[in-house]
């Protein structure tokens, strides 16, 4: 069922994935603005997987808190698979999490940097390794809707990956 715009029964599914494992979760986001939290939040069980999460936009912010290299994120707008693993490692370790989910693109064009494409880059780690990472794109349209298909997408992937590491 999609609720909000969010497939509840994956929420819900890996919530109870876990749960049962004992673990728990944190959220690095950028592009997505808080949407993958707003997700978790809606989950059976919400307190005991979600340990918080941040959203970052500048290079300053993400820097300072997620401990991306400053230099690597000025030279990429802060958009690479560099960043979003930093991210990701840096918000489970930020958040005493098992796992942690990084994004960071770009929802709507950036015509002065020749940004026409919508894309974003994904990270999420079990306790620091990378357990799946990658490029994910959206078609070019209203800023809340590519939003929530990148939110989604991590969903199916963060499903994927709980479902590669067995405890």
């Amino acid at each position: 069922m999609i609720e909000s715009g969010y497939d509840i029964d994956i929420i819900n599914n890996i919530s109870t994935i876990l749960q049962q494992r004992e673990e728990t979760l944190a959220i690095a986001e950028s592009v997505t603005a808080g949407q993958l939290q707003v997700a978790f939040s809606l989950a059976d069980g919400a307190t005991q997987i979600l340990q918080g999460g941040i959203t970052a936009y500048n290079i300053g912010q993400k820097a300072r808190h997620l401990k991306v290299d400053p230099v690597h994120a000025g030279n990429t707008n802060c958009v690479s698979q560099k960043v979003a693993d930093q991210m990701a490692a840096e918000v489970l370790q930020l958040f005493a999490a098992d796992w942690g989910i990084a994004i960071t693109g770009y929802a709507s064009p950036v015509p002065e940097e020749n940004i026409f494409e919508l894309f974003a880059h994904y990270a999420i780690y079990h306790r620091q390794n990378c357990i799946k990472c990658g490029r994910i794109t959206a078609p070019v349209g209203e800023v809340l809707g590519v939003r929530t298909h990148f939110a989604n997408t991590v969903l199916q992937k963060f499903r994927e990956a709980c479902s590669q590491i067995h405890i």
